[in-house]
C-alpha cells in the first residue's frame, strides 16, 4: 500500500512538471496556441470591435448551419459536431494544426465574433483554413454561419446573442 501511494505521488509529479513546465497547455488545460489570436496584432482591435448584426434566433442558427454543412462545406473539416475533425479527414494526413474544435469553450470564450468574421474573410495563416468571404460566402451568410458555430460552446436549447465585449 505504501509503495502504491509512493508511485501515484511520483508520478502526479512528472505529470504535473510537464504540464506546468511544457508550455504547450495551460493550467486550466487549454492548447495556448488555440487562445492565441489569427488577427494581425495591427488589424486586432478593428476586428474585435465588429458585431454580429443578426440575432441569434433559431431561424438565424438553423440558417448558419444549414450553410456550414452545405454551400460553405465548414463540415467537410470542422464536422457534423463541430470538434474539428471532418469525417473524411485522417489526422495522420493533414499537415499543420488540426481544424478548430468549435466545441472548446475556452476557445469560444477569448475569441469575438469580429475575429472570427476577419477569418473568414482573409484565412488563418499557417492553416488550411482559407478565405471565404466574398468567393464562397456573402458577409451577411458567413454572419449566420458564426451563429452556429457560436452554437456549439452553448446550450443548444438556449441560443445567445454575442455577449462580448
Amino acid at each position: 500500500m505504501r509503495r502504491s501511494l509512493a508511485c501515484q505521488a511520483m508520478v502526479w509529479t512528472i505529470f504535473a512538471a510537464a504540464v506546468f513546465t511544457s508550455g504547450s497547455v495551460s493550467v486550466f488545460g487549454a492548447d495556448e496556441a488555440v487562445l492565441k489570436p489569427r488577427v494581425p496584432a495591427d488589424q486586432l482591435q478593428e476586428a474585435r470591435a465588429w458585431k454580429n448584426p443578426l440575432p441569434a434566433t433559431e431561424e438565424t442558427i438553423e440558417q448558419g448551419k444549414k450553410l456550414f454543412q452545405g454551400k460553405a462545406f465548414c463540415v467537410t473539416c470542422h464536422g457534423g459536431d463541430g470538434k474539428g475533425l471532418g469525417g473524411d479527414i485522417e489526422p495522420d494526413t493533414l499537415k499543420g494544426p488540426l481544424p478548430r474544435d468549435f466545441t472548446d469553450k475556452d476557445w469560444q470564450a477569448v475569441r469575438t465574433d469580429g475575429e472570427l468574421l476577419w477569418i473568414l474573410q482573409n484565412g488563418s495563416k499557417g492553416t488550411a483554413m482559407a478565405p471565404f468571404i466574398p468567393l464562397i460566402l456573402t458577409e451577411e451568410e458567413a454572419w449566420q454561419v458564426l451563429l452556429y458555430v457560436r452554437s456549439f460552446g452553448q446550450n443548444r436549447d438556449r441560443p445567445q446573442a454575442d455577449a462580448r465585449p
